[in-house]
């Protein structure tokens, strides 16, 4: 049995996540950032232009920046692509082979979410981040007991993590509106386990301040990656994006997404220039108006 093909679905809004048992407030001088199997391969099952995935990536790149910004460390698992069968042992029989080392590509962490050099890549072994890997470790020696969890599937290893967490006394966070599963039944199931069971359940509004919601160049950045195949650092800033693979339909969904944040663009205004500063420039005089 291997992963099915997953249809969009509502994030779980903040009037209904469920109530928290415990009262722990996240500090940033506790916290490490788990971005949690955020690989191609699990991904490509949302489909290219599932608007879940949409806003599950860029929900998370806005808690990575914030992370970076207040010093909390960020963690990545990934699953390796060369998995004998006796380490994969009981994952066989429940999914199949799994990431193969016929499609090493797939293993890479979604381009929009690629790890810095001082950022942490855990190999993926089991459900819970904390099996097989130094994560406990690596936090007890920089002092930090609290665990913010973002990524996929929420029903199987954010789940399964945030209960290993609480087995070890770290306080875990799922992040509701950046996590995703196989359905909205099995989203809500993970956020209600965890809430009633081994962590507190949080949303990314309550989570930033205001100022890290904000629009900004970077998040501008993180968007247009997901639509060309450069790497951030190989996109000219004064280059025409069509050139990068930009078409007018991915453009219309930008616009369409940044009319939901309250900035009043057109395909028009964008098309006039179409380079990354350009778009910033256009971008701020519309968000400080």
């Amino acid at each position: 049995m291997s992963i099915p093909a997953i249809s969009s679905y509502t994030m779980p809004p903040a009037g209904e996540l469920p109530v928290n048992r415990v009262r722990w407030q996240v500090e940033p001088q506790r916290a490490v950032l788990l971005i949690h199997d955020m690989q191609d391969y699990f991904l490509r099952f949302y489909g290219a232009d599932n608007p879940l995935l949409r806003q599950l990536v860029d929900n998370i790149a806005a808690i990575r920046l914030w992370a970076k910004s207040r010093g909390v460390p960020v963690v990545y698992t990934a699953q390796p692509s060369k998995q004998s069968p006796q380490e994969r042992a009981l994952l066989n029989d429940m999914w199949g082979p799994g990431l193969t080392s016929a499609e090493p590509a797939l293993q890479q962490v979604h381009a929009a979410l690629a790890p810095d050099a001082d950022d942490t890549v855990l190999v993926k072994w089991r459900y819970s981040a904390f099996q097989r890997s130094p994560l406990e470790q690596m936090m007890r020696e920089q002092g930090r007991d609290q665990l913010l969890i973002v990524g996929v599937y929420a029903h199987i290893g954010c789940l399964t993590t945030a209960l290993d967490a609480f087995m070890r006394d770290i306080q875990a966070f799922l992040v509701a509106d950046a996590v995703a599963d196989f359905s909205e039944r099995e989203h809500r199931m993970a956020l209600d386990y965890v809430a009633g069971r081994c962590g507190a359940v949080i949303d990314t509004a309550s989570l930033l301040p205001a100022p890290a919601l904000a629009f900004t160049r970077e998040r501008l950045k993180l968007m247009l990656l997901r639509h060309i195949d450069e790497a951030e650092g190989e996109v000219d800033p004064d280059d025409n994006l069509m050139d990068y693979g930009l078409d007018s339909v991915q453009v219309m969904a930008l616009v369409a997404e940044w009319k939901k944040l309250g900035l009043d663009v057109n395909f028009a205004d964008l098309a006039k220039t179409p380079t990354l500063n350009a778009w910033w420039d256009l971008l701020a005089q519309r968000q400080a108006a």
